[in-house]
């Protein structure tokens, strides 16, 4: 049996070549033929499957923390094309504690110009897992124009006003100072994917940048092809309604179904019974498991 391993990162817990990498390993010991394809949609960890697959090279400035102080982002270079994660700049590693209000985009905005500044050419900015809400207002501060086309991958396909409504309480935001960051979104265009990355989405679509769909984007950019294995396995660190409204695995799943290629999706939270210090154990002794029973 010719198996391929494309799972997306089990968020906070193992990025997802690693995640591909240990199921694999388990694959193989049941004795399948095992190949590797780790996915992302745009969210963090995106930057890892792309080199991954396209390879480049990766370089890296000390920007802007959202909450004060400075962190170290990188970047990927292929060709003249930069590939810039905000999750790198803005995401949840790079502060101590989580305040919606006060946290700033400005980072990104740095991360951008040092990519620029570099010689890119081209822009393609991977759009979620930030902790900001601020529509963008920092990162436009230092990077007020697209000096290259831009592309924006957004891992969702939200509208404007769900960076707030729906995700700023997972930033930290309380009931009351929902209105507030409201009004920050405030004028900028309400398209599908504006309000990723806590309505970064919008202020790259106000900017005059492509906005696309983060899964599908990412598919193509990576080549996934089901055809060939006689089985792919995807999944996630939780399966839910959000993995087939946008989510990688989702994606994947999708595209096996209409390949007519058996797929088989695992939500690391329901089918693994160790915790996330047994995550490369748990997901190899899956992958054996399948492989024995095939």
């Amino acid at each position: 049996m010719k198996v391929l391993a494309a799972p997306g990162s089990l968020k906070g817990v193992l990025p997802a070549p690693a995640a591909a990498d240990a199921l694999a390993r388990g694959l193989r010991n049941g004795g399948a033929e095992a190949v590797t394809q780790p996915v992302a949609d745009g969210g963090d960890g995106t930057l890892d499957v792309l080199e991954r697959a396209l390879g480049g090279k990766c370089l890296s400035a000390t920007i802007s923390a959202p909450l004060g102080g400075e962190v170290d982002a990188r970047w990927l270079v292929v060709g003249e094309t930069a590939y810039v994660e905000s999750a790198a700049a803005l995401g949840f590693h790079t502060v101590d504690r989580l305040d919606p209000v006060r946290a700033t985009s400005r980072g990104l905005g740095e991360l951008l110009l040092a990519a620029v500044s570099g010689g890119a050419r081209e822009l393609v900015v991977c759009l979620g897992g930030t902790v900001t809400v601020d529509g963008g207002a920092g990162m436009r501060e230092v990077f007020p124009e697209l000096p290259v086309p831009t592309r924006a991958v957004c891992d969702v396909s939200s509208a404007l006003l769900d960076a707030v409504y729906v995700f700023a309480a997972q930033k930290g935001a309380e009931p009351g100072q929902l209105d507030e960051l409201a009004e920050r979104l405030r004028g900028l265009p309400d398209v599908p994917g504006s309000g990723a990355a806590g309505g970064l989405g919008g202020a790259f679509a106000a900017l005059g940048a492509q906005l696309v769909p983060g899964a599908p984007f990412m598919l193509d950019t990576i080549g996934f092809d089901p055809g060939g294995y006689d089985l792919v396995v995807t999944g996630e660190g939780a399966v839910d309604a959000t993995t087939f409204a946008g989510k990688a695995p989702g994606e994947v799943k999708r595209r096996c179904d209409e390949a007519g290629v058996r797929c088989e999706l695992f939500s690391a939270r329901d089918d693994f019974s160790g915790d996330s210090a047994n995550a490369v154990s748990d997901l190899e002794e899956y992958g054996a498991g399948l492989a024995r029973a095939l």
